[in-house]
């Protein structure tokens, strides 16, 4: 048996994706459209490629796939869009299926999310808290999930309450794509270390939570795509009006240098406050009513790193907490993991960058590099040089942050590296870094975290020696973003790792996703060589070979 879970058009309009799961539950393959196309986000864009990678990767064709299932109720949204099944999947997947047509599961969106962060935690019961814009017809859930036995919804709040659309006003009020959200995130850390003081647009009760902005009848109603649109514009002009009246402006008015803007800074901490308060009352919710202290997130808004570390543990959230994760949750709720194995997902589910990629060139151009087999050492040495370079070995990680298999590195020990790659990455200057290390040495750099640092996905506080030694990757707030890598999940950044700690250097990188501005993470071969050389850079690992330029001149000191 086969399933495909897709997140795609018409309702999942943004990061549409696909994953492929076995008859045992297992994931096969996963891939972001913006992976393959090199569109980011991949707006309107069906999961063509991405599919098409997952069947490549199983050695299927698209006949072979018994079930389709798409994490959003497709019905409820466009009523009577679709003739039928097959028209619904050649407007959203793209495939030609034969004469054999699958099934189609139109998932609900919050089970396809809370699906997709429970069955790849490591815990045998959970619950499971959805946050976002908004689903079908809510904003956040409350779920219990226990392997086998039937997924429980145990409470919604409508999409008035929507902690994605008050996150959505202060992004686009700071003059960002809400799709940005993690630069508000990085721009609301600039209050947190001025101590301000801001306006609390959060009312907290024993079992309940209230935005400041919203109407006083909350409907719940179903809704259709139009009507929720309509909604969402309302409450985001709503928002951006109680933005404007705190900051006393309809915009920033330094948006060259928002870091030293104090409106826009206000502004961004007093919506990661809304998050930050709101999220924290959810989640001892969903303990107390799940009976367990095993929370997993899941949701856009569970991409917001500096919640996330507030949260007590046991917490997990997924590398694909966002729209794109709905693609494996759905395929999760027609064929959930067969066995607890009490294991986190591995999340290089990605193009083989040895692997010949869908659409992609046998032979990508090489000419005007210098080329070497890969040697740890001779890569250690130009780190500690000071030189920033990229890897992009293996099968890719999925979700939107790097993990040490398409990442551009640097060592951290001094805060002018973060100047650096920001000017290579085409970034503002005020954005923080991430930073990688082995798991004992972490425990040294910063407030231990049990699962959000396998995928980066939750902020922590440095501690001194964290800050002396590794300032590169600490924000203003004192806080970083760290990775923990586990034996040869990543083996170039790895053994890099260990050969500095074998100098008695300290082993700790700075770790960025391999993408200029407006770019997808790199995905194949080409990609990597592409971004290599248009972007300053000083080496690339590439798979087992390493690349410098020889023009010395394309690469400034």
């Amino acid at each position: 048996m086969w399933i495909l879970g897709v997140n795609a058009p018409p309702t999942g309009w943004h990061d549409t994706a696909a994953c492929l799961v076995d008859a045992e539950g297992e994931v096969i393959a996963f891939s972001e459209e913006e992976r393959c196309n090199r569109v980011r986000h991949s707006l309107y864009r069906k999961p063509h490629h991405a599919a098409r990678f997952c069947l490549d990767q199983a050695g299927i064709a698209a006949a072979d796939i018994d079930v389709v299932a798409i994490g959003w109720d497709v019905d409820q949204l466009y009523p009577g869009r679709f003739e039928d099944d097959a028209d619904f999947l050649a407007f959203a997947v793209g495939l030609d299926f034969g004469d054999r047509l699958p099934e189609v599961v139109r998932v609900p969106h919050h089970a396809a999310h809370a699906a997709s962060s429970f069955y790849s935690s490591p815990f045998r019961k959970a619950g499971v808290l959805v946050v976002d814009g908004h689903g079908e017809n809510e904003s956040s859930s409350i779920w219990t999930f226990e392997y086998g036995a039937e997924p429980r919804p145990e409470r919604t709040w409508p999409r008035t309450a929507s902690l994605g659309y008050a996150y959505d006003a202060a992004s686009t009020w700071l003059g960002f794509s809400f799709l940005n959200a993690g630069k508000t995130m990085g721009l609301a850390a600039y209050g947190r270390a001025q101590g301000l003081s801001v306006e609390t647009l959060v009312d907290i009760e024993a079992d309940d939570f209230r935005l400041a902005v919203g109407p006083l009848a909350e409907s719940t109603g179903r809704a259709s795509a139009t009507e929720i649109k309509e909604q969402y514009d309302f409450m985001v002009a709503a928002w951006r009006d109680r933005y404007a009246k705190i900051a006393g402006a309809s915009g920033p008015t330094r948006p060259e240098a928002l870091a030293d803007d104090p409106g826009a800074v206000l502004v961004a901490y007093t919506a990661q406050r809304v998050v930050e308060e709101s999220v924290t009352a959810l989640a001892a919710m969903t303990r107390k009513i799940s009976g367990t202290d095993a929370l997993c997130l899941a949701g856009g808004v569970a991409l917001n790193c500096s919640t996330n570390g507030m949260l007590p543990g046991p917490l997990y959230v997924p590398p694909v907490p966002h729209d794109a994760g709905v693609a494996l949750g759905a395929a999760w709720m027609v064929n959930p993991p067969r066995q607890h194995t009490g294991r986190a997902l591995n999340p290089y589910l990605g193009t083989d960058i040895d692997g010949a990629a869908h659409g992609a060139p046998a032979s990508p151009d090489t000419s005007g590099l210098v080329r070497t087999g890969l040697d740890i050492d001779a890569v250690t040495a130009l780190l500690l040089e000071g030189r920033v370079g990229a890897v992009a070995q293996g099968r890719a990680e999925v979700g939107p942050r790097a993990l040490c298999r398409r990442s551009i590195i640097a060592i951290p020990d001094t805060a002018g590296v973060t100047d650096r790659v920001n000017l290579i990455k085409d970034r503002e200057q005020w954005r923080p870094f991430a930073g990688v290390t082995r798991p004992g040495y972490g425990a040294e750099l910063w407030e231990p975290q049990e699962h959000l640092s396998r995928y980066m996905l939750g902020a922590a506080k440095a501690t001194d020696l964290g800050r002396r030694t590794a300032p590169g990757v600490v924000h203003v707030d004192g806080t970083t973003r760290p990775q923990v890598l586990h034996g040869d999940e990543a083996p170039a950044v790895g053994a890099v790792l260990d050969a500095l700690e074998g100098q008695g250097v300290p082993p700790v990188l700075l770790n960025t996703s391999f993408n200029g501005r407006g770019e997808p993470v790199v995905n194949t071969r080409g990609d990597a060589l592409a971004a290599f050389r248009s972007m300053n850079l000083d080496f690339l690992v590439l798979g087992d070979e390493l690349f410098v330029k020889k023009n010395p001149a394309e690469v400034a000191r």
